[in-house]
């Protein structure tokens, strides 16, 4: 039996979301299903870094409200990419209409790291490891930037 945690996105607009990803992250997109309404994606599978994203227009109607981070006022989830190229998928997700809410920077903790929102508010991080850090030089690192 195989196990997998995949994250499920609902975005205003699933088909501008299918692009924004292929342009950000170079997704490949695995499936898509029309609405019967012929305006809205039920779903959407992706493959974004090798593992899976699968999302969907908001359908308020069938779920008593609106279930997108702009009707909540943001998302209090974070999805995290881990790569060995950080700058050059910073580079595509910013350029694609990522809203940056953290510079990429090297961080105190060994990753150089940042954050963003996509155009559908969902927050999102990216990281690569650039140096293995102590315990030592992890907690004064903290100690310094809290």
């Amino acid at each position: 039996m195989s196990k997998s945690l995949t994250p499920y996105l609902t975005v205003s607009n699933a088909a501008a979301a299918v692009d924004f990803y292929k342009k950000a992250f170079g997704a490949e997109e695995i499936a898509r299903h029309q609405a019967p309404d012929g305006k809205r994606l039920m779903h959407a599978h992706l493959k974004v870094l090798g593992m899976d994203l699968m999302l969907s227009d908001d359908f308020p109607e069938h779920m008593g409200r609106s279930r997108t981070p702009e009707a909540f006022g943001g998302s209090p989830v974070t999805l995290h990419l881990h790569t060995d190229d950080v700058n050059s998928l910073w580079e595509k997700a910013v350029t694609a209409g990522a809203k940056v809410t953290m510079p990429l920077a090297d961080q105190f903790w060994g990753d150089r790291y940042g954050q963003f929102t996509d155009p559908f508010g969902h927050s999102w991080s990216a990281g690569q490891t650039i140096k293995k850090v102590s315990e030592e030089e992890l907690v004064a690192g903290a100690k310094a930037a809290f």
